[in-house]
């Protein structure tokens, strides 16, 4: 798929732009679009948005001969623009120290949530076209359900809050090559639900309808990624939960917003507790989602961030 799409990009026209700006993933794709650019005379900058070799290396638990000529490749590649902008200080940091491209070139600006969030919201009657009954707790995980993810962990939350009789709902909004086999080790279990994914104004329905908003993360999960879904968790205004590795790039979100709790990954009994423990403490769970929601207007709204995309990329036009 990456492949083609480049070659698509390498013999469309393209005008005549003063900078070509690449997103990856795609990397390959990237790359062809890099390389014609290069060969035109034209500057390159890219937006990383997930490190490939991280990711290889922390799904596969090692080191691969595959994982280190990604390495390489991804090094070349973005070597080679004339600057780089990553969504995280982890991997400006990763990008710099192991994929050797040159400090100067990378910049850090943040993703901004696409959600918006009407001022005016009946969340009783979200819930009831949601069959969610006001005496649950509903935890929601909304987003990819993919490998990195783990979800097989708040599968195994669900079957310990049923075999409990907890109040807490496990909520799986979304799609991914792991949900068919999710749905299969979650069948009969009375505390788990799955939803398909749904349009920009009822998925920010659906989110502020939640008690909780979930992260969950294999345990080498730490640099690959950074959760796109924090930045509209965040913007709700209600507490987050992040089953992580407390040396993870979510972590440092947790930690820096103030607008959550983390617990250790791939421990169903940790999670649960955790989101009953936020339930039976409104008050707790209502400053943490303040202070999320403040992370987000200070840290993570769109002006914020295009402008700052604005400055990178005039300052290599």
């Amino acid at each position: 798929m990456e492949f083609t799409f480049g070659l698509h990009a390498v013999f469309v026209r393209w005008g005549e732009p003063d900078t070509v700006l690449v997103v990856s993933p795609a990397l390959f794709s990237s790359g062809l679009a890099v390389l014609k650019a290069r060969l035109r005379g034209k500057r390159v900058a890219i937006w990383v948005q997930d490190l490939y070799s991280r990711g290889l290396e922390e799904t596969a638990g090692r080191r691969s001969i595959v994982s280190r000529a990604m390495r390489r490749v991804e090094s070349a590649i973005l070597s080679s623009c004339a600057s780089v902008t990553v969504i995280h200080d982890r991997f400006r940091a990763y990008v710099v120290d192991d994929l050797n491209v040159p400090k100067s070139k990378v910049h850090v600006v943040r993703n901004w949530s696409h959600v918006q969030l009407p001022s005016q919201f009946d969340r009783g009657l979200a819930r009831r076209e949601l069959d969610w009954a006001e005496g649950e707790i509903i935890a929601l995980h909304a987003g990819n359900m993919g490998v990195k993810q783990g979800l097989e962990n708040v599968v195994e939350a669900a079957r310990l809050a049923s075999a409990l009789g907890s109040p807490v709902k496990f909520v799986l909004l979304g799609d991914g090559n792991r949900r068919a086999a999710l749905e299969e080790a979650g069948a009969g279990i009375p505390n788990l639900t799955f939803v398909r994914p749904m349009d920009d104004a009822a998925y920010s329905a659906a989110l502020r309808a939640a008690d909780v908003l979930l992260v969950n993360e294999l345990a080498d999960v730490r640099e690959m990624s950074v959760p796109s879904k924090l930045t509209s968790y965040f913007a709700t205004g209600l507490p987050v939960v992040a089953a992580t590795h407390e040396e993870s790039a979510t972590s440092d979100e947790i930690r820096l917003s103030e607008g959550g709790v983390r617990v250790d990954p791939e421990r169903p009994s940790v999670l649960l507790r955790a989101i009953e423990a936020l339930g039976a403490d409104p008050e707790r769970a209502t400053a943490l989602g303040a202070n999320g929601q403040r992370y987000a207007l200070r840290m993570l709204s769109a002006e914020a961030a295009i402008t700052a995309h604005e400055r990178v990329l005039l300052s290599h036009a």
